[in-house]
């Protein structure tokens, strides 16, 4: 959708696409968790008291909060990990089918960014389009299918995560982009270890080194049993 083009209808996209900040505090205002989820449902005024708590509740636990105990609670006393679930469920509540999340990591503890990480990715499960924009890479690759890598902003190459970092090694181009274990991988290929290609996640290489070790070693007990 071209939006300088005549005609777009600003109200109907924004329906259809939520933005969450990259600092959740800039678009946190009110007083309360549940009147800052529930505002937009309030400008309405189509929305009986019962329906909005309804949804603020379904809200509120599609992004791990706990209902009763945040309700009351200012959303400037949370952490920040809490302060992006804040944000997220005054996003979802509108139901749009679209997400899109600026640097949802940035400053967050290693705890943290598992748990806004987790529930993202049952966004994405759930069926909504999830648009991620980081630095991060390596943050953010358990939980998605295709990298757009951007360059004084044009795109410079998009596919799925291993075609792209291939891609920017042999450019040489934004290599600070490709996760270490990627590069270790094709290090080790490259000296005659049989890796498969494609992989660039630790859990992913660990197994496959694991594998690799076993079959090595069975190799050297049946020379061994030969050799007697």
């Amino acid at each position: 959708m071209d939006l300088s083009r005549a005609g777009i209808s600003l109200a109907r996209l924004r329906q259809r696409v939520g933005l969450v900040f990259q600092y959740p505090e800039q678009q946190l205002f009110e007083e309360t968790v549940f009147n800052d989820v529930s505002f937009v449902l309030r400008q309405h005024k189509s929305f009986s008291l019962s329906e909005i708590e309804q949804r603020v509740k379904l809200a509120c636990a599609s992004v791990g909060l706990e209902y009763e105990e945040f309700r009351r609670r200012s959303p400037f006393e949370l952490s920040g990990g809490e302060k992006r679930r804040v944000a997220l469920a005054g996003v979802l509540i509108q139901e749009p089918s679209l997400l899109i999340l600026d640097e949802p990591t940035v400053g967050l503890d290693g705890q943290g960014k598992r748990e806004i990480l987790s529930q993202i990715g049952k966004l994405y499960q759930s069926g909504k389009t999830v648009i991620i924009i980081s630095h991060g890479v390596e943050d953010i690759l358990g939980i998605v299918n295709r990298l757009i890598v951007l360059e004084a902003g044009r795109i410079l190459t998009a596919g799925r995560p291993a075609e792209v970092f291939s891609f920017l090694l042999q450019a040489d181009k934004l290599t600070f982009l490709v996760p270490p274990i990627y590069k270790l991988c094709q290090d080790l290929r490259a000296e005659g270890w049989k890796i498969p290609a494609g992989i660039f996640r630790v859990e992913d290489a660990l197994a496959a080194l694991e594998q690799l070790l076993n079959e090595r070693n069975c190799g050297v007990q049946k020379t061994t049993s030969l050799g007697y």
